[in-house]
């Protein structure tokens, strides 16, 4: 079997929530399968770390596809010509979008409708571009792979799909996200915390991901317990930040707050392992893989109620109300001030963790693209 893969999202260095899904999966994908082909699709230069096996052929297809318009000529024009050149038996595409113009049987796997719900925190031209487009994409799709049972259900909900052809394969952690032990959590507090204890977050600083709430809930903690402890924020500012700068110019303890911008992949899990406890009170997400990564340092959570992340979180964190600043900083308080709670949110996440695996994910995709490349 010829399986062609959309990687435009794998990129040195600079791999995020798909490209790491794309990494993950595609890379075990390759390793376990090495009587098929595997034609990667990439829209600029590549790295050769990418091409994983000798059953990988890299391929880059111009142009750059990071524009609604540059998407279109990418997917209804680049991906045909090259599915049909290479004779492709079936497209695995783990971004979200799919080819209307080739008669290839495809897999996509989308991993929220984020835009449906949340139509303020983007661009007017990328949201007439999703709702133009995703709904074609989802009855085009062979097979819909998502990341959470709540995403399967939201999908379900708002597209005339039939239910089995929508599966779910959930996100997995790196192996590098391990527990810290005490003398490197003090090296990463005194480089990042000036050696005191540290709320983290780590996404994009975005509205939808409710940071300026973070940044409020936070300020009425160190009011309510004049504690030393330190919020670091890890993410690149994305677009329609205001309201995050705005919490940020306004909070009482802003000198108590730390803007790491992009967190590298080396320093990630030293900063997720070296926190008091994560803090990650998003609006909405599909999946929510920082929780993971923290169930695998060891360090508790308090996450959000709504969308899919008490699915992920199961017992292993403090559900708050996103919109309640008062229950966030609330939550923060009681972790803060309660060790014993600390370590029983950790032993619940070292059994919730185990739900969740990449071996797992890279099966359901394969059975996925079987079952998608059959007549």
């Amino acid at each position: 079997m010829r399986i062609a893969v959309n990687a435009r999202f794998l990129l040195k260095d600079k791999l995020e929530g798909i490209g790491w899904f794309t990494y993950e999966v595609v890379q075990r994908l390759t390793q376990r399968h090495p009587e098929h082909e595997f034609i990667l699709f990439f829209d600029r230069l590549y790295h050769a770390s990418f091409v994983f096996n000798k059953n990988v052929m890299p391929v880059v297809l111009p142009p750059p596809a990071r524009h609604p318009l540059l998407w279109w000529w990418w997917f209804e024009i680049s991906i045909p010509k090259a599915l049909k050149k290479y004779k492709a038996d079936v497209f695995l595409s783990p971004d979200g979008y799919c080819s209307l113009r080739t008669k290839t049987p495809t897999v996509m796997v989308t991993h929220d409708i984020a835009y449906v719900h949340t139509p303020a925190y983007m661009s007017a031209l990328m949201y007439r571009y999703f709702q133009y487009f995703v709904p074609k994409f989802m009855q085009r799709a062979e097979r819909i792979v998502t990341v959470s049972e709540y995403s399967k259900q939201d999908i379900l909900q708002h597209f005339k799909l039939l239910p089995e052809k929508v599966t779910v394969a959930y996100n997995g952690c790196r192996t590098v996200f391990q527990p810290l032990h005490s003398t490197a959590k003090k090296e990463i507090q005194t480089k990042y915390a000036a050696g005191q204890d540290y709320f983290f977050y780590v996404g994009a600083v975005h509205p939808r991901k409710n940071v300026h709430r973070l940044i409020q809930a936070f300020d009425q903690f160190k009011i309510q317990t004049q504690s030393p402890i330190k919020l670091l924020i890890g993410g690149r500012f994305a677009w329609q930040t205001g309201e995050v700068k705005d919490a940020y110019e306004q909070a009482y303890f802003k000198n108590d707050i730390q803007l790491l911008g992009y967190v590298s992949d080396a320093e990630l899990p030293l900063l997720t392992g070296g926190a008091l406890a994560l803090v990650y009170v998003s609006l909405f997400e599909g999946f929510g893989v920082p929780l993971l990564e923290a169930m695998n340092c060891d360090v508790p959570i308090i996450t959000s109620n709504v969308t899919s992340l008490p699915e992920v979180a199961g017992d292993a964190a403090l559900l708050v109300n996103p919109y309640d600043v008062n229950e966030i900083a609330k939550a923060m308080q009681a972790l803060h001030e309660n060790p014993a709670l600390r370590q029983h949110l950790i032993a619940k996440g070292k059994i919730q963790r185990k739900k969740f695996t990449w071996e797992k994910a890279a099966d359901v995709v394969w059975e996925s693209l079987k079952s998608g490349s059959e007549p």
